[in-house]
């Protein structure tokens, strides 16, 4: 006993913060202003909120003696921990020197070829004696990767598909609007299946909602699942109806993208989301067990506003579409590309939800910076499975 009280005394209140807030689940988020921490006697939990820049706690320590907490630096150490962990930045790929084919530095230029996006340098590998040029992500594209970035760029901002190719024309790009929707169709299936492999660093809570949609001409429902600190969308799918729908499904999608399971998921009151709570983040030991909230309410803490903000996202989009054409369509999945890695968020001071979560985008065109590493990496897979087999 007298070991235990003396390492107590020559361990300062910092030290004993930082401990905890490297334990998990001890922290749980309800929102940037308020958490709550288990009390390390297992008796129980601590509120910790933030009032006017300044973080207050309910424990005796705070309350009686007026100083800074354990509970207050295990929050200060769990934000500045989420803002450290799983930093990952994805830079442009330039200054390639390297043959494509065989990866030799023996190349000399060995003149030009010529197509509706310009001119393009021509290398000669000197090794294997191949031809190649270095456009990755856009080999034997007609058009230029800007052209391809930009009708990407003004099409999941709000624009339709032939406003879209009304827009590129006086760029001087002639194109349809079927192909238009080939580039998207492409390219949000060769980054997706880059960035699914890619963990966002989510807080432990997540809300969901769902929307009715129009695809041909009927009404379905996209279940949508998002976190609440960063807002980034972590997974959706359609469904015939909201009422007999099995949302399990998009639970696992969620843990699947994340690598864990909430702490607290924030839902309306719909059967199906308490259903599939019950089956999939429900335990029998209470510091395993998710919170499901349900009675959400215009206004206070639990309210649901937050996944309104992105069912406008959707709808405001869905009325420049007139509808979607299809379930599979890529036009759901590449909205939710964008709204995670290309557009800003007023909430989150300019970031996007994915720099939010420690995924960084570098480069002027963050468009053509994703699909060069997509392709890069979809390229060197290939060919490692070739070596295998």
């Amino acid at each position: 006993m007298a070991i235990t009280v003396s390492k107590q005394l020559t361990t300062t209140r910092a030290e004993r913060g930082e401990a905890i807030a490297k334990l998990s689940n001890q922290i749980q988020r309800a929102d940037e202003n308020l958490y709550t921490v288990k009390s390390q006697s297992g008796n129980g939990e601590y509120a910790v909120a933030q009032v006017d820049g300044i973080w207050t706690c309910e424990c005796p320590d705070y309350r009686f003696r007026g100083l800074k907490c354990k509970h207050i630096f295990s929050v200060e150490f769990s934000i500045a921990l989420r803002k450290v962990i799983g930093q990952v930045k994805i830079e442009p790929i330039e200054n390639l020197s390297e043959c494509v084919y065989c990866g030799s530095s023996n190349l000399k230029r060995d003149g030009t070829r010529k197509n509706k996006a310009g001119t393009i340098q021509k290398f000669y590998c000197r090794d294997c004696h191949r031809y190649f040029t270095f456009n990755i992500g856009f080999e034997k594209m007609k058009h230029n990767p800007q052209a391809v970035t930009s009708a990407m760029q003004l099409y999941f901002s709000g624009e339709s598909l032939r406003n879209t190719m009304k827009s590129l024309k006086l760029l001087g790009v002639e194109v349809s609007h079927q192909t238009v929707y080939n580039w998207i169709h492409k390219y949000v299936q060769l980054m997706g299946k880059y960035l699914e492999k890619i963990v966002p660093n989510v807080s432990d809570t997540w809300r969901a909602d769902e929307l009715y949609v129009k695809i041909k001409g009927d009404m379905k429902y996209l279940f949508a699942l998002m976190d609440d600190e960063t807002r980034f969308w972590i997974a959706q799918e359609v469904a015939e109806t909201k009422y007999s729908h099995d949302a399990r499904k998009l639970f696992q999608m969620g843990v699947k993208v994340a690598g864990k399971k909430p702490m607290t998921l924030i839902t309306d009151g719909l059967p199906a989301y308490h259903d599939a709570y019950k089956k999939e983040f429900w335990a029998h030991r209470i510091e395993e067990r998710t919170e499901h909230v349900r009675n959400i309410t215009l206004r206070g803490n639990h309210n649901n506003n937050k996944m309104e903000r992105l069912n406008g996202e959707i709808r405001d989009r869905e009325k420049t579409m007139r509808g979607l054409k299809k379930v599979d369509t890529p036009i759901l999945k590449g909205y939710q590309l964008f709204h995670n890695f290309m557009r800003p968020h007023e909430s989150l001071d300019g970031k996007t939800p994915s720099e939010a979560c420690g995924i960084e985008i570098k480069g002027e065109n963050k468009w053509i910076t994703l699909i060069q590493n997509a392709s890069q990496q979809t390229k060197v897979y290939k060919e490692t499975k070739q070596t295998k087999t």
